[in-house]
């Protein structure tokens, strides 16, 4: 299912009652979720998130920007952030399943039809831009809302849609398709804006304009500035003084994270403060961030420390808060801001790797099927991956092991991959039981329906053979990491080594078995079955073979040095 990211600013941070008929008109669009409301008073500005199936996204957005020019009138506003409109922008960003192009479309859809329908000037930007000065946002939005009349006289600015005449209670909106931009402000202990621009200024990628002995600007023939780039690529930012929290920040756009990461961004701005007597005391993130920029962060802060990376996920993410001071200024909460996690949110209480120890366990031992020895066989293998990935990280940092280090750190990011692997499928198994008992339940009154039925249960049961079969293959990776730590890894650490590889085996036999038990219930795909059975008895005599070959070893290890 393609899924699109919709991101439109407000120009309104102060009346709650406007922000919230702004959302109830988005929120009231069937398929559309609103993921984040982020307001803020000093900028008078409030930034929407919400997610969805295209069509769903677009007539959203359609409705936020429809009730925004109705409750927001232009004329009255102020604020620190610099805007043109009451809806200011409105980007698309592709999340998963739509193009860049496909995202490209829905802005000019949407574009065409605010400039049609409600009289607002709408500019293309970044992806969906039609000209190529209309690509930056800053240039479109350069001279603000008070300069929007001068601007939309002169030809090279005429919209893309709507009039070239000043809407005076809407203004223009900015519509596009781009990345997914981190909105992130860094905090600094000062109330001074006037060094948090300086900051800015040093860090952007944009840079700032050189200037001779004398001071003043250099400039090209043409009379423009030359500028001295700045020292991140992909960013954005400026410095001011917000007085809610009483000090200056640098806020900064990060236009593309996988250039330059907020990690990265926090680092620059400390180190460009402690140059002028300040320092970064933490952030802030406004809206959502993707799932993998802050893993990135909580990795970066940990090589500092000289820690092994090979942690649980939350654990990483919980470094990068903590290193990042995201919750200096109020608490960050990682199923609200990180959009994978929001996204999950609504269906995570309902997984089977949520519950307890106690209640997983109490579930299995109940008269349902499932969970049953599909689900087990996956915990046992994740269990596998986590003992292995325990070995490595009690080997990196230790004296005596450090040719080993590197080595171990990498074994124990693999091992946490293979354990998530292996947690999803604890729940992909009963819910692959689940689907074949839908196509049980389906009806078989007539001809048709009974080789519709016969379909449906064929591959129902396929679906549900793959599962533990694949289960069955990522054994192969989760033996040869026990294999790796009990050969590598700390020695006061063999007997969990030995006991990855013995449950490992355990996960593999239950996955084997159950791979077997369901081909039984195939019919009429012979030459199928029979490759699939000869698959899965190959992989389960090499699981065989690895334990055993690991823990002999350990053993050998563990036993005592012969009394001389």
């Amino acid at each position: 299912m393609p899924i699109v990211e919709c991101v439109p600013n407000f120009s309104e941070g102060r009346r709650p009652a406007v922000i919230d008929q702004i959302t109830a008109a988005i929120r009231a669009v069937d398929g559309a979720v609103l993921l984040d409301v982020d307001p803020g008073k000093a900028t008078n500005r409030t930034v929407v998130t919400f997610v969805g199936e295209p069509e769903a996204v677009l007539e959203a957005a359609f409705q936020g920007i429809k009730t925004a020019s109705q409750v927001i009138d232009m004329r009255q506003h102020t604020g620190a952030h610099a805007r043109m409109g009451a809806t200011d922008v409105c980007p698309f960003v592709p999340v998963s399943g739509i193009t860049m192009q496909e995202c490209a479309e829905l802005a000019r859809r949407l574009g065409k039809r605010v400039g049609d329908e409600l009289g607002i000037p709408v500019f293309l930007y970044e992806h969906a831009a039609s000209r190529p000065h209309c690509k930056n946002l800053a240039d479109i939005r350069k001279g603000e809302y008070e300069g929007l009349a001068d601007k939309l006289c002169d030809p090279l600015w005429k919209p893309d849609f709507g009039s070239a005449v000043l809407n005076a209670k809407s203004g223009a909106t900015v519509i596009g398709a781009r990345e997914f931009l981190i909105a992130y402000n860094v905090n600094l202990n000062t109330r001074d804006r006037k060094p948090a621009q300086d900051i800015a200024l040093d860090i952007r990628e944009a840079g700032r304009a050189k200037r001779d002995a004398r001071g003043e600007i250099v400039r090209n023939p043409d009379g423009t500035s030359i500028m001295v780039p700045g020292k991140l690529k992909s960013v954005k930012a400026v410095g001011w003084y917000i007085e809610e929290y009483a000090r200056a920040q640098v806020s900064i756009n990060l236009v593309d994270y996988h250039v330059t990461g907020v990690h990265q961004a926090f680092d620059a701005v400390d180190d460009e403060a402690r140059k002028r007597g300040l320092r970064a005391t933490g952030s802030e993130l406004v809206g959502l961030i993707p799932l993998e920029a802050v893993l990135e962060a909580g990795k970066h802060f940990l090589l500092r420390q000289g820690k092994s990376t090979g942690l649980p996920e939350r654990r990483i993410v919980e470094t990068a808060v903590q290193s990042l001071g995201l919750s200096e200024l109020a608490p960050f909460v990682p199923e609200e801001k990180i959009i994978e996690y929001r996204l999950a949110k609504d269906t995570a209480t309902k997984l089977l790797v949520r519950k307890s120890v106690v209640d997983f366990t109490d579930e299995v031992s109940t008269e349902s099927p499932a969970p049953g020895g599909g689900s087990v066989a996956a915990l046992c293998g994740a269990m596998a991956a986590a003992l292995s990935s325990m070995v490595a990280n009690l080997t990196v940092g230790k004296k005596g092991f450090e040719k080993d280090w590197e080595a171990m750190m990498d074994l124990a990011e693999r091992a946490q991959t293979e354990k998530d692997a292996c947690l999803r499928a604890v729940d992909e198994d009963s819910q692959a039981f689940d689907r074949v008992m839908d196509a049980m339940r389906l009806p078989s009154t007539s001809d048709a329906d009974k080789a519709a039925k016969a379909d449906s249960v064929r591959e129902a049961n396929r679906g549900a053979t793959l599962v533990p079969l694949r289960l069955l293959e990522r054994t192969m990776s989760i033996l040869a990491l026990a294999q790796e730590a009990a050969s590598k890894g700390n020695p006061n650490s063999m007997s969990d080594a030995g006991t990855a590889a013995a449950v490992a085996l355990a996960a593999a036999e239950g996955a084997y078995l159950n791979v077997i038990i369901n081909l039984k219930n195939i019919d009429g795909d012979p030459t199928w079955v029979e490759e699939t059975r000869s698959r899965a008895v190959d992989l389960v005599e090499r699981a065989r073979t690895l334990s055993q070959g690991t823990l002999r070893g350990v053993e050998t290890r563990l036993s005592p040095a012969p009394i001389s």
